[in-house]
Parts: C-alpha cells; sequence; structure tokens
C-alpha cells in the first residue's frame, strides 16, 4: 500500500495497536479457506488484505485450512486453494495449518468447558434444537439435558469420542442463554458425530468441531493478533470473545469485520457455483465464465489486475455491488502496457487483390506495440488473398461508413490500400469474397505512400493464416446479482460463449500458453492454458477493448437499489 494513501479502517487499527505496543508490536493475520470449493474474488480481497496488512507491517500471515467439515471436503479444493494463493502472488512459506492440527487441543478446550459447567451434551435431535432455539422475534426454551451433571457429560463426551454412538444421536453444546437476542449464543453447538473419513486426519476422529468453535481458539493457538473476517460474522463475534472469556488462552485475538466484495453479474455463493458445476452448465471450477480464481486465471486475467482492483475497492464496513467494469478496466490498463499486437479475423471474409502478382509472398514489418518501441516488431506474410472481418464490409453502407464498401478505399494494417472493386455471391445471394485492386504506391511506410484514406483495417493472409477455435466469453449472468436469484438457471446468459473458426496471423502459433496479446480492433486474448498446443491453436478472449456492457450494467444496479 502506498504510504501517501489514507489508511482504511482496519490498517488504522493496526497502527494504533503497533503505537501502543499491543501484542509486542506484532502484526499476525491468517487467510482461513475452507476445503469445500474452489476459491472465488470474493476470497481474493481476503487473501490481499490478510497478506498485505502483515506485509506491510513486516508481520506473518497463516494459510490455514478450516477443515471441520470432512462430509464436503477434498485434497483436490485444497490444491487449488495453495495454487491460487500463489498465483495471486502471496506465500504462507512454513505458515501452512489446518484447523484439524488442533484437534486434540479443541477436544481439550471442550472438555474444559464440560468441567466449567458450560458446556453438555444435548440428545436432542438436530429438529428439536432448532425447535428450542426459538426465532428472532421468541426466545429459546432450555433443553431437557440442558442440566446433565458434569461427570455425565463428560462420560458421554469420551463415548461420542470413541464411536459409540450414531450420527446425530448426542451434540455437545455450550451452556450461554437461550434468551439471548443474538441466536448465536442460545447454546451453540460445539461438536457432532459425523462417521466419515477426514482428508487429512484419515479416520482418527469421529466428532469434529463446529467452525465458531475451533476458529477462534485456532487464532489464539496461531498467535494471530487481527482475526480479519467479512460482515456476515459480526454476530458471532460475541460468541467468538465468550469462548476466549471462558478458556483464558495465553494469546488473546481480536476479530474484526469488513464488508466481503459483491461484484455485479457474478456468482460467489459456493453452493450454487458447485450447482453450475456439477450440473455440468460450466466446464468445472476453471471455467473462464466463472469468478473463481482459477477461472480467472483460466480466462487470462493478470494476477497484477485482480490486485490492482482489490486495492482500488477499499476495505470498508458498507456493503454495496461493485461494477464489473471497474474489474475490467483493472485488467485493461495492465495489460495495454505490455501484451503484444497482432492481427486475427474471428468472421473471415475473403479478399482476392486481382492485380496482386499470383504466389508472392511479401513480409511487411509490423510493430508489436504502438507505444513501445522496446517491444520490437514482426514480420508479417502478405499474399494475393487474405482475410478480413466480414463486419469490416457493407454493400450498402450509409454515408459515413469508413470501411470497405463496393467502389469504396480501406488502409490494410501495415500494409497498402486496397479497393473493392467486385462483390461476389452465392446463389442465396450471400457475399462470399471481394475482388479488389492495391495501389503498389501506399505501402506503409515507404517514402511514397502518402495518400491518405479514412479506413483502416486488419487482415491476415489467407495462404499463411493459422486456423483457431477462439472462444468468445462474456457475462454468465443477465441481472446483475445473480446470488439473490433462487435458481441462477433462469437467469443464464444464453451467449456468455460464442465459440468461433478463425483465422491468425502466423506469429500466433508459437504463443505461450497464459501469455496475452491483444488482437487488434478486437480485445485482449491468450492460448488456453489447458486446451492450447501446437496442433490445436485455442484462444480465450479476456476482455473486450471497451466496455459494451458499461451502460447496461449501470443500468441494472441502479434498479437493484
Amino acid at each position: 500500500m502506498n504510504d501517501n494513501q489514507p489508511k482504511d479502517f482496519i490498517r488504522q487499527i493496526i497502527a494504533e495497536d503497533i503505537a501502543s505496543g499491543k501484542h509486542g508490536g506484532a502484526v499476525v493475520t491468517r487467510f482461513p479457506p475452507e476445503p469445500n470449493g474452489f476459491l472465488h474474488v470474493g476470497h481474493a480481497k481476503s487473501i490481499c488484505l490478510n497478506f498485505g496488512v502483515a506485509a506491510e507491517n513486516k508481520g506473518r500471515t497463516f494459510l490455514r485450512f478450516d477443515d471441520t467439515n470432512p462430509g464436503k471436503e477434498s485434497e483436490e479444493y485444497v490444491r487449488a486453494i495453495k495454487d491460487d494463493v500463489r498465483w495471486l502472488g502471496f506465500d504462507w512459506n512454513d505458515r501452512l495449518s489446518h484447523a484439524s492440527d488442533y484437534f486434540d487441543q479443541l477436544y481439550e478446550a471442550a472438555e474444559s468447558l464440560i468441567r466449567k459447567g458450560v458446556a453438555y451434551v444435548d440428545s436432542l435431535t438436530a429438529e428439536q434444537i432448532r425447535e428450542f432455539r426459538g426465532t428472532l422475534t421468541q426466545a429459546g426454551k432450555n433443553s431437557p439435558h440442558r442440566d446433565r451433571s458434569v461427570d455425565e457429560n463428560i462420560d458421554l463426551f469420551r463415548r461420542m469420542r470413541a464411536g459409540e454412538f450414531a450420527d446425530g444421536e448426542h451434540v455437545l453444546r455450550a451452556k450461554i442463554d437461550m434468551s439471548s437476542p443474538n441466536i448465536n449464543l442460545r447454546d451453540p453447538t460445539l461438536y457432532r458425530i459425523r462417521h466419515v473419513s477426514h482428508q487429512h486426519t484419515g479416520d482418527k476422529w469421529c466428532i469434529y468441531p463446529m467452525y465458531d468453535f475451533a476458529h477462534g481458539l485456532s487464532d489464539a493457538f496461531e498467535g494471530i493478533t487481527h482475526s480479519l473476517c467479512t460482515l456476515e460474522f459480526e454476530d458471532h463475534r460475541p460468541l467468538y470473545d465468550w469462548f476466549l472469556d471462558q478458556l483464558e488462552p495465553p494469546h488473546r485475538p481480536r476479530q474484526i469485520e469488513f464488508s466481503r466484495l459483491n461484484l455485479a453479474f457474478a456468482l460467489t455463493s459456493k453452493r450454487k457455483l458447485n450447482q453450475l458445476v456439477s450440473e455440468g452448465v460450466v466446464n468445472g471450477w476453471d471455467d473462464p465464465r466463472l469468478a473463481t480464481l482459477a477461472g480467472m486465471r483460466r480466462r487470462g486475467y493478470p494476477a497484477a489486475a485482480i490486485r490492482d482492483f482489490c486495492q482500488r475497492i477499499g476495505v470498508t464496513k458498507k456493503e454495496n455491488m461493485i461494477e464489473m467494469a471497474l474489474l475490467e478496466n483493472c485488467i485493461r490498463e495492465n495489460l495495454d502496457l505490455g501484451a503484444k499486437r497482432r492481427m486475427a479475423v474471428m468472421q473471415p471474409l475473403k479478399i482476392t487483390l486481382t492485380n496482386y502478382e499470383q504466389g508472392k509472398t511479401e513480409m511487411l514489418t509490423a510493430q508489436n506495440h504502438p507505444s513501445r518501441p522496446e517491444l520490437g516488431s514482426r514480420e508479417v506474410p502478405f499474399g494475393r488473398e487474405i482475410f478480413i472481418e466480414r463486419d469490416d464490409f457493407m454493400e450498402d453502407a450509409p454515408k459515413k461508413y469508413f470501411r470497405l464498401k463496393p467502389g469504396g478505399e480501406v488502409r490494410l494494417r501495415f500494409a497498402y490500400i486496397i479497393r473493392c472493386d467486385e462483390v461476389v455471391k452465392d446463389g442465396e445471394g450471400n457475399v462470399t469474397e471481394l475482388l479488389c485492386s492495391l495501389d503498389h504506391e501506399t505501402k506503409s511506410g515507404s517514402a511514397s505512400s502518402e495518400r491518405k484514406v479514412k479506413g483502416t483495417i486488419h487482415w491476415v493472409s489467407a495462404q499463411h493464416a493459422v486456423s483457431a477455435e477462439v472462444r468468445l466469453y462474456d457475462r454468465l449472468f443477465t441481472v446483475a446479482d445473480p446470488g439473490s436469484v433462487d435458481d441462477v438457471m433462469s437467469v443464464l446468459n444464453p451467449t456468455s460463449l460464442e465459440v468461433v473458426d478463425a483465422k491468425l496471423e502466423p506469429a500466433l502459433r508459437e504463443s505461450a500458453a497464459g501469455i496475452a496479446v491483444q488482437f487488434e480492433r478486437l480485445g485482449y486474448f491468450t492460448p488456453d492454458i489447458l486446451d492450447h498446443s501446437a496442433n490445436k491453436v485455442v484462444f480465450n478472449r479476456i476482455v473486450t477493448l471497451r466496455d459494451g456492457w458499461a451502460k447496461i450494467e449501470k443500468q441494472a444496479l441502479q434498479q437493484q437499489s
């Protein structure tokens, strides 16, 4: 973070803690993902914040897997999370941990609560527990098992651990206040029975702690100074503090909440993302239309652009919806600096240059970047037959149409001025070819090239063109807040992916997967990191050159508010 920029409220708190000598001036944070799915753009904000504030203050950050729900967790998700954090530009070094690393300590802490008389084994069913808990307007009522003796609770809890009971037969609950206006304090569950193998601990345990119990204590065990959470955990903070008050660990962390990242036209619900993946609506968690970090990486979003985006939106306590246009603008700004320019034709229309020598190939010099000469130039082949974009020709063109039309002239980028002399059509009246003539005195860059025309279009030599599959990605949803829709299938954008058979200039065949280029006049593209090869050229559109969705998006957000 730039020292000249004003500090957000979290950084102000940390600065005050350092100045007062709290925690000995140390700053220790953690990023605690659940390994039950891939990370999404909302996690990027938390990653940048947790790793960022620690680095700014010469502190440390733990990557801690919150693996307390083994039925939904897998090693695949663990690997994916590690890859995403590293790709985003952060490293936990030797500070990789798991909530399951502390299962023994957490179990001992639970027995301590039983001995203090503030935890008990409850034998109500899950449905009965919900019924007894009450509502937002009605107080709960005590379980008939709430007054079990300490010895009975210890015995039952140890037998739960030993595997004597079936799933759901008993739970361990904290004894707090069933009439509390905060439902999280109405005797929350601490442990439940799950006879399922754990992806990290195997079959050692058949009881697993709840997140609220494990999270704050894991923070304490690791010496976390500032436990940064999104706002949905604000109502859980009294419970976080209650556990610390009861157990009095040697180190006491502090939970601080901030607003989560809500991105327009993007889905960040793991449950709904999993639905899209499992039902085959998208091609896996790394589908480039998803707002998962794996999807963004595969689409070609630069990690630096995502970090820049997270810095620009800032850290506040106010919930709001961030326009996708802001993220895409960060991406364009990042790519514009270093992406080399290339020519590609998405909807090819053949042109035959009738006055150009048949069989001749001419190598023309093309700049790799208009404002960065240090990126050099390349040789582009030119011949009698070329492809242009079908949209760059109009048979019945209006007066101010400056691309190609019958009798009209345009300049071919890095090449010559051509004139359309004849339009060739098939039996159904569709334009199949243009017969054009070339002005040999107008070669780009030559001393004799002084004649000007208003239009310049890109092209590709037909003889040398590389055939490619190009995937044109767009918004996956038609509404700004798909997460608020019960049935996300009802708001899918049917045109979120268009696959075209394109023609590319030869230099693009050797493009490395993951390296972005700009297709002149079309947008930024990158070879697909999974499907692209020398034998099968596959490019993904990262982002267009201009934001055609900006106005639509602004109207949608205004209607929503």
